[in-house]
């Protein structure tokens, strides 16, 4: 049990990510308005040949 919760302590405090914080907002960021555009892009195709 001992072994356990200091093998869990020191992987909780060894984490570390690879890149700032900053890096993965503006990648969420760019990444939905990526999928916004997509989205927009592909709303007249399926209306295109209805009238």
């Amino acid at each position: 049990m001992g072994f356990l919760a200091s093998t869990a302590a020191e992987t909780e405090t060894h984490f570390e990510i690879p890149f700032p914080p900053e890096v993965y907002g503006i990648s969420a960021f760019v990444l939905l308005l990526l999928l916004l555009a997509l989205t927009f892009a592909f709303r007249s195709v399926g209306s295109r040949d209805r009238r």
